[in-house]
């Protein structure tokens, strides 16, 4: 019985998973495809570097070439990470008849349309469950298991190292260097954490998430992008004592054929299953029109849970070559894109604003947000040390993105608002 032969690019974090669980759990494998899978060559920088897995070193190699040009290669899995050269290696791969499994969000946000086109050319599988939610088995359950769904939104926490730096904000009351740093000591960000602090983590991933789950090409420059670094600890504050938690929030929502794609920080009603998702994990919201709603929840990295998802993307491949039919799994998107324009965008809102403290202030603001027709949910109004200064948090009802731009324009203008402090949407409760 022929062994199935991999070859890997990369060796870090993931990729000494994915030989951990390729290893370990042969049994379940030889049970799934029924023949043994190997890893016949890595690709790696450094061929003496310590490595988290045990591996035979003859198998490693610092040579593309010997991993993409092996006619008994079988699957490229790719974990090595990085977009321009990463690309050259899966297309050549592709082109040499190569199937492919990748855990790279930057390269399908960027490049996904052009290299599933080239692997449906090539009668090849190109799979990325791992690239948007870790272990949590998403995009399967996308283009599986919701199929026959029509999806109207999805709202999640995709971004562990946010999520967990919000955590500890909101919980311990720490301000956000501090949490920065220890998020960085324990390995969940980057010592450049700007990818993930400032939303572009989270948008790569849901540009991918709205591309299958609205059938639409969905590109990264469609994602309003907004990151956490500008959260203070008051607004954490004020969002507990009116009954909501923040997250970084990734949204993508349809109405009719014209979807919203966001990543910003929200407000979540306490009482919504996403407010507890906590620390580093993730957690995908999808609201179908036959299903209703489900939730995907887990560790959103990790070695091992990223690995699971690239291995069991492995088995797929293998299954679908045992069958003859690998490279007819890519749909091309069935819809034009089409983006809702901020007039077509409706929340609630949450503003922050400090006022000069004088009799008639409120009723004045009461009258700009009037006259765009929108009232308020929730009204806060307290006395800060300023002398002649105080403090007003409203939470609005449901109004449109273009109307609040407004209302913050003439707030901004208006002589009585010393400045707004903060603004956030807020999601998870009955928008009315």
């Amino acid at each position: 019985m022929k062994a199935i032969s991999i070859g890997l690019l990369g060796l870090g974090t993931v990729g000494s998973g994915v030989v951990k669980i390729i290893e370990s759990h042969q049994d379940k494998l030889m049970h799934q495809i029924g023949c043994p899978v190997k890893v016949s060559k890595v690709l790696v920088k450094n061929m003496e570097k310590e490595r988290a897995v045990a591996i035979d070193k003859n198998l490693l190699s610092s040579r593309p070439e010997e991993v993409l040009e092996d006619p008994e290669i079988d699957v490229i899995i790719e974990v090595m990470g990085g977009i321009e050269e990463t690309r050259e290696y899966i297309l050549q791969a592709l082109q040499n008849k190569k199937h492919v499994v990748t855990a790279n969000k930057d390269l399908m946000a960027l490049y996904g349309a052009e290299l599933l086109q080239t692997a449906t050319e090539n009668e090849c599988d190109l799979f990325y469950e791992a690239s948007v939610a870790g272990g949590i088995p998403i995009l399967r359950g996308l283009t599986d298991g919701l199929s026959s769904d029509r999806i109207t939104k999805m709202m999640g926490i995709v971004n562990g190292t946010t999520n967990f730096i919000l955590t500890k904000m909101s919980k311990e009351g720490r301000p956000y260097e501090e949490v920065l740093k220890e998020a960085q000591e324990l390995g969940f960000a980057e010592s450049d954490p700007t990818a993930d602090v400032e939303g572009l983590d989270a948008a790569r991933k849901m540009a991918i998430l709205a591309t299958l789950g609205f059938s639409m090409n969905v590109e990264l420059d469609d994602v309003m992008v907004e990151g956490i670094t500008n959260i203070s600890e008051e607004d954490l504050e004020y969002s507990k004592t009116l009954g909501y938690t923040m997250k970084l929030i990734g949204m993508a929502s349809r109405s009719g054929n014209n979807v919203e794609v966001s990543v910003q920080p929200a407000l979540l009603a306490e009482s919504h299953p996403l407010a507890s998702v906590n620390n580093e994990y993730n957690a995908v919201y999808v609201y179908g029109e036959a299903v209703g709603e489900t939730m995907f929840y887990g560790p959103g990295a990790g070695s091992l849970p990223t690995a699971t998802a690239v291995v069991s993307d492995l088995v797929a491949v293998l299954k679908n070559l045992r069958l003859g039919v690998n490279g007819r799994s890519a749909i091309s998107p069935q819809f034009p894109k089409s983006l809702k324009r901020s007039d077509e965008i409706f929340a609630k809102f949450f503003i922050r604003l400090h006022v000069k403290d004088e009799v008639g202030v409120l009723a004045k603001i009461t009258n700009i947000f009037a006259e765009h027709g929108v009232g308020f949910d929730k009204i806060l109004q307290l006395p800060l040390t300023d002398h002649g200064a105080s403090e007003i948090v409203l939470v609005t009802h449901k109004a449109s993105m273009a109307a609040f731009e407004q209302i913050k324009q003439k707030l901004n203008d208006f002589e009585m608002v010393n400045q707004i402090k903060s603004t956030y949407r807020v999601e998870g409760e009955d928008n009315k």
